[in-house]
C-alpha cells in the first residue's frame, strides 16, 4: 500500500471520540472500532490484517515509537501524545493509553490502544519537543533523540510516561468518560 503524502490539514477529533484499535504482539491490526475506521480514512479490510505503522506520521520521531513499543513489550502500560495520518494525508493528534491483554499463562496476546483527541495546550506543548527529536534523529539516529529526550525529562525529573500523564492525562469528567470507555472495550 502506498504511503500518503502530509496534506498539513488537521482532522479535528470531538471531545467524546474514542478510537480504540488492537494489535496482535507485532502490531499488525487486528480490529478497530468504527471511529477508528472512520478517522483513519481506511477502509476496514484495508486496516485488518496491515501494521499499525500504516497510521505513522513523518513529523512523529521514531524514538516515540521505540519508547511505546519496550514499554508495552516489558507488560508496562504507557501514554503517549501522538501525531497520526489519515489515508488522505490529513492529521490527528491524540492522546493513547494502551491496554495489555494476556493469555491464561500470562504471556501478551494483543494490545489495545484508546485514543483521545490531544488537547491544544498538551499539541502546543509536545509538537516543539517532537520537532528537535526529528531534527536530531534526522542528523544522528535514534539513540540521540532518545539521548535528547532522556536529558530533557531529566530536567523535569520524569520519566516520559509521568511527563505525559501530567501533560495530557484527561481529568474530571472527559477523564472518568474516558476510563468508562476503556472499560467498554477491555
Amino acid at each position: 500500500m502506498l504511503r500518503p503524502h502530509p496534506t498539513n490539514k488537521e482532522i479535528k477529533l470531538g471531545a467524546k471520540d474514542m478510537l480504540v484499535s488492537k494489535t496482535d504482539q507485532r502490531g499488525i491490526i487486528t480490529y478497530g472500532n468504527n471511529k477508528f475506521v472512520e478517522v483513519t480514512g481506511y477502509k476496514e479490510n484495508e486496516l485488518i490484517g496491515s501494521p499499525h505503522n500504516i497510521l505513522r506520521n513523518p513529523d512523529m520521531p521514531k524514538a516515540v515509537f521505540y519508547l511505546m513499543w519496550e514499554s508495552i513489550k516489558n507488560g508496562k502500560n504507557i501514554m503517549a501524545v501522538v501525531k497520526n495520518m489519515a489515508k488522505n494525508g490529513d492529521h490527528y493528534w491524540v492522546t493513547t493509553d494502551f491496554d495489555i491483554q494476556r493469555d491464561r499463562e500470562g504471556k501478551i496476546r494483543n494490545y489495545i490502544a484508546y485514543r483521545h483527541a490531544a488537547p491544544k495546550n498538551v499539541v502546543k506543548e509536545i509538537e516543539p519537543l517532537y520537532q528537535k527529536m526529528l531534527e536530531i534523529e534526522n542528523a544522528h539516529g535514534m539513540d540521540a533523540s532518545i539521548e535528547y529526550l532522556e536529558g530533557y525529562l531529566e530536567e523535569k525529573n520524569m520519566s516520559y510516561n509521568q511527563y505525559i500523564e501530567d501533560l495530557a492525562k484527561p481529568k474530571g469528567i472527559t477523564g472518568s468518560l474516558f476510563e468508562t470507555m476503556k472499560k467498554m472495550f477491555a
